[in-house]
């Protein structure tokens, strides 16, 4: 289960006969090893096609103690759904008590195990082992992703049956554990759907979408997992911030085990009394909460409909109409990719334009009256706002229209461009956000539509100095990198807003957590996706590099950026189809899709798509 190994200290486990052809792999726990002495490990299964399913063997007669500990370890890494295979290498009692899905701990490389005593005499002994390595991360039973560290150490007991004489395990860690490649070819990531629970976007009777990642077994009925996970509500971390249209304790149908679409890409979902007298309008949302979840899973489903226990309906939901029900930030289409230009003015190209011309922005910030060191648009692409060369004085104009660019938003009293304003970032709602890196009062600020007196920002857990920052477009969640001990981490929160104590809201980033863990340094950053993000930074002792993260400080599955030197910041749109952009030290470049990277200017900086 840990990464493979070379040399023969270790014995390999041997692993059964893998059926091809009907997509079947068994793994076997029957290898030999003495039960005292050295540390011994689980070697990790190797990569498989992600559509050949895993089994493993139950264990085989007169099995010794540490064959059964190996067995069990590797039952885990398998495909059984309920686990029934690794619950044979369980006592009765032992197995009743045991709950897989209390959570997983991923190690990063397979638990190594060692005997640490036999008690007792004859047919009485037992063994003790423990488990042990490096921890990565932890899956909870709300499948939630927290990367951690440090070291792990769990006991395994075994007793002899007094029946059958065989081995079998009587004690043993809550939950799963299993090493870091098991891990990923075991599981994936999925982002579950709610809606902003004190959104601003003015969308009408919108409500806006915010992803919430969690991990499922991939092979393992994937879809009725991410079903019953929607049901069952948001993550801790997510859940202050957001609402389920689902009525509390709403759950499938008693007795529906397992959903499948239809030949016409529809899903029945039957629901249990608590949702049976919903409105069409809670319904609909309801229904479109799932939609958004299973098209991040899979292309098949185009339709939810949601049944009544006792088998009518209560609503039908196509994906055209989930759109004009919620609003998603992963269905922005930014018509232009923005940057400051030579002369310091906010200049533009065509997003999907394969050319090098570029036009001044409509409106003062791309006349140059004004000049800029960097800008962001708003996601309607209406309007921007600037931050002065110096750093010094944030401005806000229309690009809609001709007109005076008018007086600062904001101004820093910062003694130098370093310690003044962040580049800006806008959210859907059309708020404005700001870090000001003034060391005598370093604050977080957010402009209301971007005007009027700015809100400062309470973050009563943040370490250090913000030195950027990149609200998500369904201002629910921000990204700040934040500098302590001259290095840059980059943290995720969650943003909450209180209206009830006055005409303003108080607005609280909270639950900070790292998106980049394994990072010592993040130099630049950008949204790249309702979860994910495209970071620029380095490890302990290696050169800079580029790479995608989840929200949730996980790594998403896929190709990583070609490799650039020299980023100073980067633009990356939710629309898959733009290139991803960046300011390095050849210019301004660009990376299609399939490609490597191009220049598109060689003097210009600060590239933004809207947001």
């Amino acid at each position: 289960m840990g990464a493979d190994r070379e040399g023969g200290a270790r014995r390999r486990p041997m692993r059964a006969v893998a059926y091809a052809a009907c997509g079947v792999v068994l793994l076997s726990g029957c290898a030999s090893m003495p039960d005292n002495g050295d540390l011994r490990d689980v070697e990790s299964t190797p990569r498989q096609d992600t559509q050949v399913r895993v089994f493993a063997m139950p264990p085989r007669q007169d099995a010794p103690p540490s064959e059964i500990v190996q067995g069990f370890l590797e039952a885990l890494t398998s495909d059984d759904p309920q686990y029934a295979t690794a619950r044979q290498y369980l006592t009765p009692a032992a197995s009743r008590q045991w709950k897989p899905e209390l959570g997983t701990t991923v190690l990063a490389d397979g638990p190594d195990f060692k005997a640490e005593r036999t008690m007792g005499h004859g047919d009485t002994d037992d063994y003790v082992f423990t488990l042990t390595g490096s921890k990565v991360a932890q899956v909870d039973e709300q499948q939630s992703y927290t990367p951690v560290s440090g070291a792990y150490s769990q006991p395994v007991h075994l007793a002899r049956d007094r029946k059958t004489g065989q081995w079998r395990i009587d004690v043993l860690p809550l939950g799963v554990v299993m090493g870091e490649s098991d891990f990923q070819r075991n599981y994936m990531s999925v982002n579950k759907y709610y809606f902003a629970s004190n959104s601003t976007a003015e969308q009408g009777s919108q409500p806006t979408a915010v992803a919430d990642p969690v991990y499922v077994r991939r092979r393992v009925d994937a879809m009725t997992q991410m079903v019953r996970s929607v049901l069952n509500g948001p993550t801790r971390w997510l859940g202050p911030a957001v609402r389920s249209s689902f009525p509390t304790g709403t759950a499938l149908k008693k007795g529906v085990t397992s959903l499948t679409p239809d030949d016409q890409n529809k899903l029945t979902v039957p629901l249990n009394e608590k949702a049976s007298r919903v409105g069409p309008g809670k319904c609909s949302e309801m229904a479109t909460q799932l939609l958004f979840t299973l098209q991040n899973l899979t292309p098949t489903v185009d339709t939810v409909a949601l049944q009544r226990a006792d088998g009518s309906s209560l609503c039908t939901l196509s994906e055209d109409r989930a759109e004009s029900v919620a609003v998603r930030g992963s269905v922005q289409r930014p018509e232009y990719l923005y940057f400051v230009d030579d002369k310091h003015r906010l200049v533009r190209i065509a997003g999907r334009s394969a050319g090098t011309g570029t036009d001044p922005v409509p409106g003062a910030l791309g006349e140059g009256a004004q000049q800029l060191s960097s800008a962001a648009v708003s996601w309607d692409e209406h309007a921007a706002a600037g931050v002065s060369y110096d750093g010094k004085s944030l401005y806000v104009g229309s690009l809609a229209m001709t007109g005076p660019l008018g007086d600062p938003v904001l101004q820093s009293q910062g003694r130098t461009e370093a310690d003044r304003l962040t580049t800006p970032s806008w959210d859907a709602g059309g708020d404005l956000w700001v870090a000001d890196r003034n060391p005598a009062r370093p604050r977080l600020l957010v402009l209301e539509k971007g005007a009027g007196r700015p809100l400062e920002v309470r973050i009563p857990e943040l370490d250090g100095r913000i030195t950027a920052v990149r609200v998500a477009a369904d201002g629910v969640r921000i990204a700040l990198l934040v500098e302590k001990g001259h290095k840059q981490s980059l943290l995720i929160g969650r943003i909450e807003r209180d209206g009830s104590s006055g005409e303003r809201p108080v607005v609280s980033v909270l639950g900070l957590r790292s998106a980049a863990p394994e990072l010592e340094d993040v130099t630049a950053m950008s949204w790249a996706g309702d979860s994910r993000l495209v970071v620029a930074g380095r490890q302990q002792g290696s050169v800079q590099t580029m790479r995608y993260v989840q929200v949730d400080g996980s790594t998403p599955e896929g190709p990583t950026p070609a490799a650039l030197t020299g980023v100073k910041s980067i633009a990356a749109s939710d629309d898959d189809r733009l290139p991803l952009v960046a300011y390095s030290e050849d210019g301004i470049v660009r990376l299609p899709s399939g490609a490597q990277w191009q220049q598109v200017v060689k003097n210009g900086s600060a590239p933004v798509y809207p947001g």
